[in-house]
This record gives structure tokens, C-alpha cells and sequence, in this order.
């Protein structure tokens, strides 16, 4: 690494450094919204199996062990089970509007380093060649083409370091990107199916067991 930065230019340090924060970022991401994801299907039977057996509050307790936002919408449908529909809808509608920064929460960090890192590159390579040219000047007319092209070369390594890191940043970011979607999807059915529960299968349940 020094010698990339010896003959890359001072640039070089910010670049690895933006590098490195974007690997974090994403790794960090990554183990959050893999633990956010659940097999819904067997959890959401689980809970209405729960329900109907008049156990609520083991289910809520299972919702409390579960990690993700699948499980904290349909913990706070739950809790709230025994209101109306209209209210239920908006307590879960409210839950689920808060659950979706904790998703996105540094997606856009990992974009914006990803737009930053080429520019980065690009401004080293454009000292690198005004200092190549400053070089011309001062030698012309004894300026070799040999140092000329070893001058050039190395005034082009911060925009390949910098895009070759980028690119992965930027695939990081769409495939992060991606799985929010999955999961936001997956919040919009357990609405869904718990709402329908609670307003159909739930309390015909009750009226029979009363």
C-alpha cells in the first residue's frame, strides 16, 4: 500500500479510506437485514395457532424474541388487537412507517461513496498530470518520452483504484437496496394477514368460544 501511494499521490489515502467505510457500512447492513429476515409463512401460523388457543400473550412474547420488523408489526397488532379496525389499521400503518428508516438506515452513505469515489480518482489523476506538465515545462525542450509516459501512468492509478472500488459499492448498495424491498414487501403481508385475522378469524373465534 505505501508504495500505491507513493507513486499514486496523497489522494490515494482518502480513497482507501472511503473504500473501507463503504465495506463497513455494507457489512453492517448486511448482517442487520439477514437477521430481519424470517420464514413469515411458519411465523405468522405459529402466532395464529397462539391466538386462537387464547395464549395472546405467548404470542406476544414470541414476537419479542423474533428480530426483525415483521415481527415488531404483528407484536403491536397484537397488543393493540382489541381495538377497532380503523385504529388497528392505523396503529399498524404508523409501526410499519417506522420500522422503514431503520431498513434504509445507511444505504444512502454506501451510494453517496460510491458517487465520491471516482471524483476522488479523477482529481488525482488531474494533479498527476498538471504536475506532469509542470514537469514539461520546466525541462522542454530535454523532456524524454519515457518519463513522460512512467509520469502518466502513475497519475492514473487513483482513478483505477478508485473505480475499482466503487463498482462494488455501487453493486453493494443496489443488492442492499434490494433486499429492503423484500422485507418492506414482506411487512405489507403481515399487515395484511394479521389484519385479516384479527378482524375475521380471530373474533368469530371468540364470539364461538363465547
Amino acid at each position: 500500500m505505501f508504495n500505491l501511494i507513493q507513486h499514486g499521490g496523497f489522494i490515494i489515502i482518502p480513497i482507501w479510506i472511503c473504500g473501507l467505510i463503504s465495506l463497513g457500512l455494507f457489512l453492517d447492513r448486511w448482517f442487520h437485514l439477514h437477521r430481519a429476515q424470517i420464514k413469515q409463512e411458519d411465523f405468522l401460523n405459529g402466532i395464529f395457532t397462539l391466538m386462537n388457543r387464547g395464549n395472546r400473550a405467548e404470542a406476544v412474547t414470541i414476537c419479542n424474541e423474533t428480530p426483525g420488523p415483521v415481527a415488531h408489526l404483528v407484536r403491536t397488532a397484537l397488543l393493540h388487537a382489541d381495538e377497532s379496525i380503523e385504529k388497528l389499521e392505523k396503529v399498524i400503518y404508523k409501526a410499519g412507517l417506522e420500522e422503514i428508516p431503520r431498513l434504509e438506515k445507511n444505504l444512502s452513505g454506501i451510494y453517496i461513496l460510491a458517487q465520491i469515489l471516482p471524483l476522488l480518482g479523477l482529481l488525482g489523476t488531474l494533479v498527476g498530470l498538471l504536475e506532469i506538465f509542470i514537469v514539461m515545462e520546466s525541462l522542454a525542450p530535454l523532456t524524454h518520452i519515457g518519463n513522460l509516459s512512467a509520469g502518466i501512468w502513475k497519475s492514473l492509478l487513483s482513478s483505477i483504484l478508485a473505480i475499482s472500488l466503487s463498482l462494488p459499492s455501487l453493486v453493494g448498495y443496489h443488492f442492499l437496496l434490494g433486499r429492503v424491498e423484500k422485507i418492506t414487501s414482506n411487512m405489507e403481508y403481515a399487515c395484511n394477514e394479521v389484519t385479516r385475522f384479527l378482524k375475521y378469524e380471530w373474533d368469530q373465534e371468540s364470539l364461538s368460544n363465547d
